[in-house]
Formats: structure tokens, sequence, C-alpha cells
């Protein structure tokens, strides 16, 4: 049996298309777990029902609000399960503490680990999703990695090259399997929008949001930039929180609850650009050619600038770089993506092709 966790929104478009491949392979026993570290309906139940996952054998639903109390209430609730029934193998996705909390007590007892999306690296250590990164890295048996550059980093960190396995990023086949999905016209006249005629942002890092006064100012000067064009801002319960005592003057900055996958999805292929903090999205915009601009001084997904249409503008960008960047999108002479090996949508089918062997 295979233990699958997940706990938050990127986890949940990862293991979305691996549990449609072991569902088509019989032979495979799974129990998915929801660590519930996004509590918020539209970070976790939205999600379920867009990408037709299956209720989460095991919902721990965890309440705590730091780092820490998350972290040690599903490592609680998780050696609890195991002391019960404990699998052959733990499949841990991404570097939330989810997967840091599962990784911890499953090696404590005895169970093999396996990495999704292992090996990324942007040596921002305030960033602590590159903490959870590393350690649960130091402590897996198995790595899957989205490209080579991360195999390579493992590899450089001393890990056993038979125990690392490029198989390509499994947000894609999400992103593949859902565009069926993304016809959905009454969006735009939900928000009186016109195709290519605005951007989407999103914000939810703490070096760019806890601060409410930069906060604010980033949105003032993005708003600015944007020269009038509507913002769509699907707003993350980190980011709402720290807007409460906010005031933003902006006309053109619309501010919503987050969406659902397909509904965020159909906005950002209708987008001009997108402007944002999050690697996942630098991912979705660079397969769907839509200019993005990375509100980051690092990033851990070097290739969706290498070979995508991201481009990283600093956490704290001048009011000139912003004006210069949109510019530059609104022009229509931003750089186009081109092919990253193997997000061509088969990541599932390789992972469990290796899931069989190791299994077996």
């Amino acid at each position: 049996m295979i233990d699958i966790i997940a706990g938050a929104r990127p986890n949940f478009m990862k293991i979305a298309p691996l549990i449609k491949e072991l569902r088509k392979r019989k032979k495979f026993k799974y129990r998915l777990i929801h660590t519930g570290q996004h509590f918020d309906s539209n970070m976790s139940k939205a999600f379920f029902d867009d990408l037709k996952l299956p209720k989460p054998d095991i919902h721990f639903k965890i309440t705590g609000k730091t780092h820490s109390e998350q972290t040690g209430q599903i490592m609680n609730a998780y050696e609890k399960v195991l002391k019960k029934n404990s699998p052959s193998l733990v499949v841990v996705v991404g570097d939330v503490n989810s997967t840091l909390a599962a990784s911890i007590v499953a090696k404590k007892m005895q169970v093999k680990v396996a990495h999704v999306e292992a090996g990324l690296r942007s040596k921002d250590f305030t960033m602590p999703e590159e903490i959870n990164r590393i350690l649960t890295d130091s402590i897996s048996d198995f790595f899957f990695t989205t490209t080579k550059l991360a195999s390579e980093n493992l590899i450089n960190s001393g890990f056993k090259k038979k125990n690392i396995f490029h198989v390509g990023n499994l947000m894609i086949d999400s992103l593949k399997q859902s565009i069926k999905n993304f016809e959905n016209p009454k969006l735009l006249k939900k928000y009186n929008l016109e195709e290519k005629d605005f951007l989407i942002l999103t914000i939810h890092r703490p070096n760019n949001v806890d601060n409410k006064k930069n906060f604010n100012n980033l949105l003032h000067k993005i708003s600015k930039a944007a020269k009038g064009k509507k913002i769509i801002f699907p707003i993350h319960p980190r980011s709402k929180k720290n807007l409460s005592n906010l005031q933003v003057f902006s006309k053109n900055l619309k501010i919503l609850n987050p969406l659902p996958y397909n509904e965020f999805i159909f906005l950002l292929s209708k987008s001009k650009g997108v402007l944002t903090d999050s690697g996942g999205i630098t991912e979705e915009s660079s397969y769907l050619n839509i200019p993005c601009i990375t509100l980051r001084d690092n990033t851990e997904r070097p290739e969706t600038e290498a070979l995508g249409t991201n481009f990283l503008i600093g956490s704290n960008p001048s009011q000139k770089n912003l004006k210069n960047s949109l510019d530059l999108m609104f022009s229509g002479n931003w750089k186009s993506k081109n092919k990253i090996p193997k997000w061509d949508g088969q990541t599932a089918e390789r992972i469990c092709n290796v899931l069989d062997k190791l299994i077996l």
C-alpha cells in the first residue's frame, strides 16, 4: 500500500493526475491523506471538486496557524495512523509543511519515502519552502524530479543516481487534463473583462505581504504601472489577513476570494499577463505562453525563465522597473515559451512505471 500525502493547493494539482493513473492500474492500493493544511474551502474543497479528486481516506483537519504548530500537529496525527497500519511507501509532493512532517514521521517509523518534485533549489533560506525541500530531500529514499537541473542538484548533493528519476511535471499533467474545462465565457462577463486586456495578480509570500506598509506600497505601484488595465487579484488567506487594515484606492484592482482551479486557469489563459510570487503559476503561465512577471529575487524553477515566459523583477521592484516590464508586456514583444523536456502531460504515467518497479 502507498500513502499519498497532500495538504495545500499546489499538492492537490500534483496528486490529481497521479491518483487518476494509480486508479487505472488496479494492482496499486493507496490511501489519500489530506492533512488539512489549507483549511479554507476555496483553497481545498473547490480544488477537490475541480480536479475530480476522490474523497480523502483520512483527513486530519489540522488547525495550527504557525509553521511549528502545523508541522507538529501533522506529525502527531500521522504517527497515530502509521502505528495502526503502515504502508510500504509514502509519497510526498512539493515543499509545504505537510511534505516535511509526513516525511519525518515515515522515516522514523522505517517507512520509505518518495519525494515528488525533488531537487528544486532557490538557495533562499528566508523561504520556509526552501527549508522544507532540503530537509525532505535529505531523508527521502527516492526522488522524482521535474527537470534535469533538479536531478543534477541531487546528484551534486551526494544522492545516488539510481534513486533519482527525471519524470517531468505533474502540474502540466493537471493543466492538460483540465484544458477541456477552460471555456467559460461567463467568467469574463462576470468581471466585465475583455480577453487579453486584463492582468492577473497573486501574492502570498511572507516577504511580500507580512509587512503591511510594504504590501500596500507594492499594490499601489502595480496598479499605477498597469495604466488603468483591470487587475484580478484572487487573494490568498495570508494576504487577506494582512490587507485587512490597509486602504487600497486603486479602482483597477479587483480583489476576489481564491478561485477554483478551472476558473483561475481559464482567466490566466485569457489574460494579457500575470504578476505573481508563486512558483507553480510560473510553470502554468509558461506552458500556456502567458507573459509572467515574478515578484521575487530568486526562483527554484529557473527553467521557467530560461525556456518559459517568466521574468524575475524582485520582491521590491521600483516603479520604473514595474513600468518598463509591463510596457514590454503590453507591447506584445514578450518572449515566447520553448519546449521544456518531459512537460508533456505524461508525468503520472512515468511515476507509476517507477512505482511499479519499486513496490515489486
